[in-house]
């Protein structure tokens, strides 16, 4: 495999795919949604997940006043959804109108947890840092909402039941395929 050295990291696109996800907020009658690729675990215990959003966003104005997000994974079958809400501002936008949001009732926070999610998680901001062009958000999990038919015993997710919606970068979007998986013991 031939590599070439750079000093500059391009399109930035190298650690794709990643699973997309919609990242939801709530300031009193104002709601929003937004595509978010950038997030990850961050501890077990206590529950930790964190989230990158550009502070020029207006899902970051909101979550900077609430200190609360949710987060919401969208099966491929919704793929075109997220990407629609990637697309447009909820300054100009009442994306929970314009794309018919449904929501299921949040139990610890008010944060919109969307219906079309097979997993959503209500977090409080517990860590707001801005690094470089996107603030890095910690939030502790106070409530998850879990499809249960759709994960396994273990809690992995059943691929023969729920595909989730993968981000390539430059708006590319792809799926698993459940004949691709492969157990490999790390013994």
């Amino acid at each position: 495999m031939l590599k070439v050295v750079s000093h500059d990291v391009g399109a930035f696109y190298q650690h794709y795919p990643r699973t997309a996800t919609v990242v939801t907020v709530k300031k009193g009658s104002k709601r929003n949604a937004m595509a978010v690729a950038w997030h990850c675990p961050v501890s077990f215990k206590p529950p930790y997940y964190g989230i990158a959003i550009a502070p020029k966003r207006y899902t970051y104005n909101i979550l900077q006043e609430t200190k609360q997000f949710a987060i919401n994974f969208i099966p491929w079958e919704k793929v075109k959804l997220i990407a629609l809400l990637g697309g447009s501002s909820g300054i100009t936008v009442d994306k929970f109108s314009k794309y018919n949001l449904s929501e299921d009732k949040p139990d610890k926070l008010d944060v919109p947890i969307l219906k079309d999610a097979y997993a959503s998680f209500e977090c409080r901001v517990i860590d707001d840092r801005i690094f470089g062009d996107h603030a890095w958000i910690i939030g502790e999990v106070l409530a998850s909402h879990i499809a249960q038919d759709v994960f396994k015993e273990n809690g992995t997710i059943n691929l023969e039941k729920v595909k989730p919606s993968l981000y390539l970068g430059a708006d590319l979007y792809c799926t698993s395929e459940f004949n691709s998986m492969t157990y490999l013991s790390r013994e």
